[in-house]
């Protein structure tokens, strides 16, 4: 028997940790470090960058919430024997899910308030590819060195969702569930080590949730739970050599030492390397979620972006009750987000019931 309010409660604490941070550092994108420095964000605001009220989330929550609403549906009975998934990768509907991200970028869903006020140059490349062009959906994104933004990390986090739970009653190969996760990635960022970052990420955000879903004797600390996903992502990484020359640009997190680098070497930019470093070190570097988020917007340059990724795997570590009530009070369509996470959690819980 599984339990649906410990899975809700789970996806809950993980996504509106995403969409808090997200709409924590709206008001402060692109600021410099030393501007942050000098006038810390202390609590979150309105107006700033993009002129928008408290609460307002950006494309990094609009394109996290498409894609958990895509992950919503997927079919097994194609690739079900008895309880083992065959092609885990093939289950999911990447056109549909591209769909849901195109209809943010043209028809305006899954906005804060009806517009579309940011958006990545890759990101919006690889939906005018799918849209307007024809491409499928898994060769729209850029696949240059120069396509490594972080905006397939910022929604990558429903996934993690996914593999873990579905898990929990089925069995698949890690290569399978490696490949889905670079498939979301490729939808607009095609090259292969944001595919890595994706999957380093999306590792310790399932670590993070065995820490959180499953009884255990072990009392592991959360410098413990983090290097235990990287360790695995490394290993499978260092197991599949098309994937061994890109290794070298992960060395900062593979060290296992991120959380001990000095503020200074931490960069806040929207490199997709210096995102997933940056993320890390806030979230081993503080005690909850508010201060978390906070050292992640107070790094400067994309806050938005640094604190969204930071702030799915705050949520799910400390929980939905750390989140601050003030905070949550302010964030615009919060219904709307319950209900996308509601239906989620919902046809998981179906499939692990059935």
């Amino acid at each position: 028997m599984f339990d649906y309010e410990k899975l809700n409660d789970c996806v809950k604490s993980g996504i509106f940790g995403l969409v808090v941070a997200d709409a924590l550092g709206v008001p402060y994108e692109f600021n410099s470090r030393d501007f942050c420095d000098r006038n810390p964000m202390a609590d979150m605001i309105g107006y700033g960058t993009y002129n928008q009220p408290e609460g307002t989330w950006s494309d990094d929550s609009s394109i996290a919430l498409a894609c958990l609403d895509g992950l919503s549906n997927f079919n097994l009975k194609e690739n079900l024997n008895d309880l083992t998934i065959e092609n885990f990768s093939e289950i999911f509907d990447y056109t549909d899910i591209m769909t849901k991200i195109a209809n943010w970028r043209y028809k305006k869903d899954y906005t804060p308030h009806g517009e579309v006020f940011d958006i990545g140059g890759t990101t919006r490349d690889a939906i005018y590819n799918f849209h307007y062009n024809g491409v499928d959906a898994l060769l729209a994104g850029g696949d240059s060195p120069r396509d490594n933004g972080n905006g397939s990390l910022m929604r990558i986090l429903p996934i993690a969702f996914v593999i873990y739970f579905l898990s929990l009653k089925y069995e698949f190969s890690q290569n399978e569930e490696m490949k889905t996760i670079h498939n979301l990635s490729s939808l607009t960022h095609r090259h292969i080590r944001s595919q890595m970052a994706c999957g380093i990420y999306v590792k310790i955000a399932i670590e993070l949730l065995k820490n959180k879903f499953e009884e255990s004797e072990d009392d592991l600390t959360l410098l413990e739970i983090v290097n235990r996903g990287i360790s695995n992502a490394k290993d499978y990484y260092l197991s599949d050599k098309s994937f061994v020359s890109e290794i070298k640009n992960f060395e900062d997190v593979f060290s296992l030492d991120i959380h001990n680098f000095p503020r200074e070497e931490i960069s806040g930019s929207g490199y997709v390397i210096n995102c997933l470093n940056a993320a890390l070190w806030c979230l081993l570097n503080n005690d909850n979620y508010r201060e978390t988020a906070l050292a992640a917007v107070n790094l400067g340059e994309d806050t938005d972006t640094t604190a969204a990724v930071v702030g799915g795997l705050a949520g799910i570590y400390y929980s939905f009750d750390d989140i601050p009530q003030g905070w949550l009070n302010k964030i615009a369509k919060y219904d709307f987000i319950d209900e996308l996470i509601a239906e989620f959690s919902k046809n998981l819980y179906d499939v692990l019931e059935d």
